[in-house]
């Protein structure tokens, strides 16, 4: 008799011992399911907050400069295409004209391009005309442009402050409104970025200090 209570004692010990083990593994699982999906999130939010500091700092900001035109030369031919129709384009070429100018302030030479869109499409030549079949009428609009700019011996341009590109533009596309949202909303995004990132860092941080005094005081 005393033998099957001991024994029916040692099998409750037994049972306890082993739903505990299980309700230990479940926390441990529950534990580390939690911190891997905290850790996702803090890597999207990192990712988000170093893409938005990085487009902050791709925006270029210009000012306004007083330049002297130094060369204004035809230097080559440029390849492009023009439409005949549905679904037809044909091969055609217009002329590259290279500008230069030095900047009065600081005397630094720059390559003069027309504006923000010849920049970003083709920024070794001043102007991209539109494509057109007859190469004879696009070199003749090419020269007057070449020759009023000699004559003009100075213009106003427009310059990055940063000194990020060696290159100026002769006319903004966009007026007072658009550079002051290219410095405002850059800036904001700069800050909020910053701030994802320092915010996520420091919920990290405040998590292993957390769990190493949880584990201290077990």
């Amino acid at each position: 008799m005393f033998l099957w209570a001991g024994s029916k004692a040692t099998d409750g010990k037994s049972d306890r011992s082993s739903n505990y083990q299980k309700s230990r593994e479940y926390d441990v699982l529950d534990k580390r399911k939690t911190m891997t999906a905290l850790r996702a999130g803090e890597d999207r939010a990192i990712l988000l907050g170093l893409s938005m500091v990085v487009f902050s700092v791709m925006i270029v900001w210009t000012s306004e400069a007083s330049c002297t035109i130094v060369n204004s030369t035809i230097v080559g031919d440029v390849n492009c295409s023009y439409s005949c129709g549905a679904e037809c384009r044909k091969s055609s070429r217009y002329p590259c004209l290279q500008v230069y100018v030095s900047l009065n302030s600081t005397g630094k030479v720059l390559r003069l391009l027309h504006n923000e869109e010849t920049q970003d499409s083709n920024p070794e030549c001043f102007y991209f005309p539109k494509c057109r079949k007859d190469y004879a009428a696009t070199h003749v609009i090419i020269q007057n442009i070449s020759e009023r700019l000699r004559s003009q011996h100075t213009v106003q341009c427009f310059v990055d402050p940063t000194d990020r590109i060696d290159s100026a533009i002769l006319t903004q596309i966009y007026g007072r409104v658009a550079v002051f949202h290219s410095l405002f909303w850059p800036t904001c995004t700069l800050i909020v970025g910053t701030i994802i990132i320092a915010m996520v860092k420091l919920t990290q941080y405040l998590s292993i200090v957390c769990e190493r005094q949880s584990r201290i005081k077990k």
